[in-house]
């Protein structure tokens, strides 16, 4: 149903007479209009032949869409969106503001040449009309913004679900990194991959990213079915500084556990960092006491008892290797210690030495593997790291 008529409108034949003058003067408007634009904001000039081009369509647009509508009875029917003809590159090269600044401009002109140009009794008549169609072409402006903005979101939504893909299966080759380049990833010191629950919402996802940014972290995000797989970038100092940085942003991911792969220097070796954390929320189930966030590193048993050879190769060759080259009796002791139930004084009884040498084997122990043997979960990874060096030679 076509809207009423304004009643600040004249009639149909003042209309149509006003409309007439207008269309005389569209030429000398839109001329007026880019010389103006052309003063007040040096943008313009800069733009390139095509684009400038564009800006002059659209400004002529504009002229002409108010003479149409104010013939036509200013109801909105007949208007057509000033920014439809123009190219799809133009809302890319002009920023929002840039556009309010030429509407602005044109507008001011349009009045201008109004007052100067047009008898007194029609000017407060088309002064009113000015207004009330610069009010829809700002909306106009508006939706083409936004609608630019819907499409861009849903091709880096895209690509950033390609990027992540191509990280998780190891193919982060150079034109990977260019395309994460492309959604702001920078040169990060160090980064790692998380992977946890999706979270109740997709909207979810761009606040986690909100969130990383405020902390000063680089992140790239995707849902992957049952999974959501983040990409932090920062300067982080170990493997426990990420995880600290991760534990902030938890709340973003589902209810599951929320494993953190080691850190890694560049996008290329990012998938070390993906594999171990794919397998640690494989594992993590085995472990209901992990914390959360927990790191990859932290599940190498639950990981080698799921078949994850990395991690057998790790708990062997990474931990309990340089225990048994280093000698010192220290893996006799510590095979003592577990026997008599932890007990320093019987484990020294047994070995027929002094309690301090068994406080300070177990020390060293401790400072060679990085864990604790009078710790429960320490000693249990120790002890099946202990299980797959002989098994593995």
């Amino acid at each position: 149903m076509q809207d009423a008529t304004p009643e600040w409108l004249p009639d149909d034949a003042t209309r149509a007479d006003l409309a007439d003058r207008l269309t005389a003067a569209a030429s000398a408007m839109t001329t007026a209009a880019l010389a103006e634009i052309t003063r007040r904001y040096p943008w313009f000039s800069e733009l390139d032949a095509a684009n400038r081009a564009s800006v002059t369509l659209v400004v002529r647009a504009g002229v002409d869409g108010f003479i149409t509508w104010f013939r036509e009875g200013a109801t909105g029917v007949a208007q057509q969106n000033i920014f439809a003809g123009a190219p799809r590159e133009l809302t890319r090269s002009l920023a929002l503001q840039q556009t309010v600044d030429l509407i602005r401009a044109t507008v001011e002109t349009v009045e201008h040449q109004i007052v100067t140009e047009l008898d007194a009794p029609d000017r407060p008549v088309l002064t009113t009309a000015v207004l009330h169609y610069s009010r829809e072409t700002a909306f106009d402006a508006a939706e083409v913004y936004a609608r630019a903005a819907e499409a861009r979101g849903a091709w880096d939504a895209r690509l950033e679900a390609l990027v992540m893909d191509a990280v998780v299966r190891g193919d982060a080759d150079d034109a990977v990194s260019s395309r994460a380049s492309t959604l702001g990833w920078g040169d990060a010191a160090a980064l790692c991959v998380v992977i946890g629950d999706p979270p109740p919402h997709d909207a979810t996802v761009a606040r986690l990213r909100t969130a990383a940014t405020r902390l000063g972290l680089e992140v790239l995000a995707a849902i992957q079915g049952p999974r959501l797989v983040v990409l932090l970038g920062g300067t982080f100092d170990d493997d426990l500084d990420a995880s600290a940085h991760v534990a902030r942003l938890v709340d973003f991911f589902g209810a599951g556990p929320v494993v953190v792969g080691p850190l890694v220097d560049d996008l290329s070796e990012a998938v070390v960092s993906a594999r171990a954390a794919l397998s640690g929320r494989r594992a993590a189930p085995a472990w209901p006491e992990a914390p959360r966030p927990v790191l990859a590193r932290s599940l190498l048993p639950e990981r080698a008892l799921a078949g994850d050879g990395h991690a057998r190769r790790e708990l062997a060759q990474g931990i309990f290797a340089p225990l048994a080259a280093y000698g010192g009796d220290l893996v006799t002791t510590l095979e003592a210690f577990w026997s008599c139930g932890t007990s320093i004084e019987a484990t020294a009884r047994r070995l027929f030495i002094h309690a301090n040498t068994v406080r300070y084997r177990l020390g060293r122990i401790e400072e060679l593997t990085g864990y604790s043997p009078s710790d429960p979960r320490d000693a249990y990874v120790l002890r099946l790291a202990g299980t797959l060096y002989r098994l593995l030679g």
